[in-house]
């Protein structure tokens, strides 16, 4: 399976930004690539404030040009965020599109972004976006696939329910900042890979040091041994990968980690936060935390 992340420069026009993309799409697809993704929110600047502004709905003219790459260079679509308008309400919303152009998942992102990093940089997600509630999977020949937006792959708890749904790999559209990519970026991704054995694809937005926000970029691909197999710097670029989605299984194998959990003790249920999923279990009043 080749895979292609896309890391474009993000300008302040949708309709710029739509054209680019599909452009970039057209390009990935001339390498034999199986699956195209997008950075988080490719549709316009990382702006709480103009979120609404740039919002469409389900079927809209972004969503429908994304379909139509889809089903013109028979690739899946992975198609990052954009800022989706629905009852009123705007979320970041990530569509996955087949071979066909028919749209198979739609995740919108379930943690918002709202920070306050000392020497770093405040974000409130909260004040213009209102979060999802749905734990997402969809099928392909090469196996299931999860979704996450950003913020979303904090959460341990998100990516080992969508392990044991039968993920082999989490896509994961986003941009971090300045400030938590130098630090937490790869980390997070190889962790989330080693946890769950599964393979985490991340792609970000170009840096530009002329927006109001600033991508850390490098987007990457990390193997379920935790191996980054590919990844870019901050400027923009395709990022190709070639790898088997069925080598999940033979790590499982030698570190038969999913098995090995004890849910006679614990147990995860969901399907998002406290409100959709629960970590229980035993009280140790035996021992001194």
């Amino acid at each position: 399976m080749r895979t292609a992340l896309i890391q474009m420069r993000i300008q302040k026009e949708n309709e710029r930004n739509i054209r680019t993309a599909c452009s970039l799409v057209r390009e990935a697809a001339g390498h034999d690539t199986d699956l195209v993704m997008l950075p988080e929110m490719f549709s316009c600047p990382y702006e709480t404030n103009v979120f609404r502004a740039y919002a469409q709905p389900d079927g809209g003219e972004n969503w429908k040009a994304l379909s139509a790459i889809a089903r013109e260079k028979k690739i899946y679509l992975a198609a990052g965020s954009m800022p989706e308008l629905a009852s009123g309400n705007v979320y970041n919303t990530c569509y996955v599109f087949d071979r066909q152009g028919r749209q198979i998942a739609k995740h919108r992102k379930m943690h918002l972004f709202d920070i306050d990093v000392k020497g770093g940089q405040s974000f409130r997600e909260s004040e213009t976006l209102t979060a999802g509630n749905e734990v997402t999977l969809f099928d392909t020949e090469y196996g299931r696939m999860g979704l996450m937006i950003c913020f979303d792959i904090r959460f341990p708890e998100l990516a080992r329910l969508l392990a044991l749904g039968g993920a082999k790999m989490i896509l994961v559209p986003a941009a971090f900042n300045m400030t938590t990519g130098p630090t937490h970026w790869e980390l997070a991704f190889r962790s989330r890979a080693v946890d769950n054995q599964v393979f985490m694809l991340g792609c970000s937005p170009a840096r530009d040091m002329q927006s109001s926000y600033h991508a850390y970029g490098h987007s990457l691909v990390v193997s379920p041994w935790g191996d980054v197999l590919a990844e870019l710097d901050e400027c923009e670029g395709i990022l190709y990968c070639d790898f088997d989605p069925q080598d999940t299984e033979d790590v499982r194998r030698q570190l038969p980690l999913l098995e090995a959990r004890r849910t006679d003790i614990y147990t995860l249920s969901g399907p998002c936060r406290t409100d959709i999923y629960t970590l229980s279990g035993p009280c140790r009043t035996d021992i001194s935390y």
